[in-house]
């Protein structure tokens, strides 16, 4: 099976200019049922798959979406670079509503952080994540944002909270203090899962609002936010097209090998129920990819 591209984020995203839709595959994994069917087809050459983060119809909480499921099922199609595109509120007056964030760093506020490894059940993984976004391909996604025209910004901090409620304005106004640049519900989880599955992930972060730090907005709303989200889905698709005609076709970058030396227990003491649960993650390892 050839190295192919994932998109994480809304279910039309996949409506790309030159798509040749193939298929929608449903995937079963170890963790249970993904956001929904994958999209795959192709786009300059490339075998490319889709999945809506929330289901289609924006069926799903961030608090209901089965992570470790859909990176799983990604994997198991030899996904090995992957952009998820996602809604943020800005915490700074310069990152206004329709402009693209790329974000190298994140911050976890949440709950539930025993479901955002794959690790468990008696193999213990500890993998590098100082460096949680892989450079190179945040800086294809960025070459391409300002080729289409687009304020972006190549950097930032992402701080991830649980939701589904917005912010109150002394959270909002603690995480400007602790100098974080956007907040968002679903993106953390992914990239954790991502490094731990050897994928190279960038976000494309697409700003919606201004949170409900700055007094003289209004405060943010579901319906102010599918409105922008709305108008930046142009945009996103023609960054996600140009980005994916230049990704390479061999995986042989630094996030392609996140597992060596990040696993602590002897291959001869994994439980053979783990290691057909995490064949895909584990393949290499294996005598496989």
């Amino acid at each position: 099976m050839e190295p192919a591209i994932g998109i994480i984020g809304g279910s039309g995203l996949y409506e790309l200019e030159g798509f040749e839709k193939s298929v929608e595959q449903v995937v079963a994994t170890p963790f249970g049922e993904p956001s929904d069917a994958l999209v795959g087809g192709h786009l300059a050459g490339r075998t490319v798959w889709f999945l809506p983060r929330h289901g289609r119809g924006h069926r799903l909480l961030p608090s209901e979406i089965n992570h470790r499921a859909n990176l799983w099922a990604l994997r198991s199609l030899n996904v090995r670079w992957l952009i998820c595109v996602t809604a943020v509120g800005s915490l700074r007056e310069q990152y206004k509503p329709r402009e693209v964030v790329l974000p190298d760093q994140f911050f976890d506020r949440m709950s539930g952080r025993a479901q955002h490894t794959f690790f468990g059940n008696g193999i213990v993984g500890h993998v590098g994540f100082a460096e949680p976004v892989s450079a190179t391909l945040r800086g294809i996604l960025h070459d391409c944002a300002v080729a289409a025209g687009l304020a972006c910004h190549n950097g930032g901090t992402y701080v991830n909270m649980d939701g589904p409620a917005f912010s109150t304005r002394a959270e909002s106004h603690a995480n400007r203090q602790l100098g974080f640049d956007v907040i968002g519900m679903t993106n953390l989880p992914e990239a954790k899962l991502a490094r731990e599955a050897e994928i190279a992930l960038a976000t494309l972060a697409m700003v919606t609002d201004y949170d409900c730090w700055k007094a003289e907005e209004e405060p943010v709303s579901a319906e102010a936010v599918i409105g922008h989200l709305h108008a930046n889905v142009a945009a996103a698709k023609r960054i996600l097209a140009a980005a994916i005609a230049r990704l390479p076709g061999v995986p042989d970058w630094p996030e392609h090998r996140a597992l060596d030396g990040a696993i602590m227990t002897p291959q001869a003491l994994w439980p053979a129920a783990t290691v057909a649960a995490l064949q895909p993650i584990l393949a290499r390892f294996l005598g496989g990819d």
